[in-house]
């Protein structure tokens, strides 16, 4: 017990610390933007950099973790990550600056998020689907801590000195903290299955990719268009920056729902009924207008579900893989999830600009309803034995 509690208090600290320092750009775009001579569209594309090769790296790193071990590749990982903010805080050209964020993407495929569920799935067994779910809880927490911490320093040292700060944070703090306190676990291979299983195997991934990515496009990234959606709905600036948040506290609320009974449902039951409840949310203002009643309905169904299945995508892959075999199956999710990471925001702006925030709904209820068509098969699915990724 003292273990674990050891071990998920160095990965909720790392990983907040992680994810806080490459979650910088909101607070420092504008005085990058202007120190290198750009606007500030140019300059969130460093985040867009990072989420692209993040996703082309993910299935390297699950291969690295297998043979490696994934506590070594997360320190490979966090000293990428530093090099990455040194350099960024160095760059004195756009090219410069973009490859720093290119290798923070390297950094974060090995370290950030996949690593860390890979690691309690070797380390924790039957546990580690709460603890994959408290862990998510608690690095929800990030831009909270990080966000005002890096306006501080800025006001300080510049954004230049934070970004350098940040990296010898991450080389003084993060890599002795991995170092020192978790335990070096690796899994014995998975047994052998049957044909019938094997043959079955890659159905089951392909179906979890789908379903996973389907609804990761409507909700991964949902922070970043939705004051603009209830705007184009009515609400003014103030309100629409309000049901935001309202949304983002939701969200948090989904995932403790989904973390308290997750010992009375499986993840993939889980991930059914909170799959469900995102497209039924996002059609009651196509149907029932944009009303206040509408859009409160909205807000807390979508909130809450899209909250719950950030937790069943991350430990779906739980209920049909042996630990051994999570670490890859997670990686290959992550390459279309990083990628919608990037991609979805200007997509989803693009279109509700071109055709209105109803078009944009339509097409967000047709991919979500497509996952929980995927999700409904999982389920069928899920009454057969575990598989092997290999």
């Amino acid at each position: 017990m003292r273990s674990r509690v050891l071990v998920f208090i160095t990965l909720a600290i790392t990983q907040i610390a992680g994810w806080g320092v490459v979650g910088i750009l909101p607070v420092l775009a504008s005085s990058i933007a202007k120190d290198l001579q750009i606007d500030q569209p140019t300059a969130f594309l460093g985040v867009t950099a990072m989420y692209v090769v993040m996703g082309l790296s993910a299935p390297v790193a699950g291969k690295a973790f297998a043979r490696l071990g994934v506590k070594h590749v997360m320190l490979c990982g966090a000293s990428v990550i530093c090099i990455g903010l040194a350099a960024m805080g160095s760059a004195n050209s756009l090219l410069a600056y973009l490859a720093s964020w290119c290798a923070i993407g390297v950094g974060g495929a090995m370290f950030l998020t996949t690593s860390a569920y890979a690691y309690l799935a070797e380390f924790a067994g039957n546990r580690a689907r709460g603890m994959i779910g408290s862990l998510m809880l608690v690095t929800g927490l990030a831009g909270s801590v990080f966000w005002p911490l890096t306006a501080w320093l800025e006001h300080l040292v510049g954004w230049r000195g934070a970004t350098q700060i940040y990296a010898g944070g991450i080389l003084l703090l993060v890599l002795p903290l991995i170092a020192l306190s978790l335990p070096d676990v690796r899994s014995h291979p998975a047994a052998p299955v049957s044909s019938r299983t094997t043959s079955r195997k890659g159905h089951i991934l392909w179906f979890l990719v789908a379903a996973i990515s389907l609804n990761s496009f409507v909700t991964l990234r949902m922070e970043a268009v939705g004051i603009e959606l209830f705007k184009a709905l009515g609400a003014d600036l103030s309100l629409a920056v309000g049901l935001a948040s309202l949304m983002g506290i939701l969200k948090v609320g989904g995932r403790l729902i989904e973390l308290i009974g997750g010992k009375r449902w499986n993840a993939v039951r889980a991930g059914i009924f909170s799959g469900a409840m995102i497209p039924v949310a996002m059609l009651i203002p196509v149907v029932f207008g944009a009303s206040s009643g509408a859009i409160l309905a909205y807000i807390v169904i979508f909130g809450i579900g899209s909250g719950a299945f950030a937790v069943a995508r991350a430990t779906m892959p739980l209920e049909f893989y042996e630990k051994s075999d999570y670490a890859a199956a997670m990686s290959m999710i992550g390459l279309p999830m990083n990628l919608v990471n990037a991609t979805a925001p200007p997509l989803l702006s693009f279109l509700m600009a071109a055709a209105g925030p109803s078009a944009m709904l339509s097409l967000m209820i047709v991919c979500s309803g497509a996952a929980l068509c995927l999700m409904l098969a999982l389920g069928h699915f899920k009454n057969h034995q575990r598989v092997s990724v290999a």
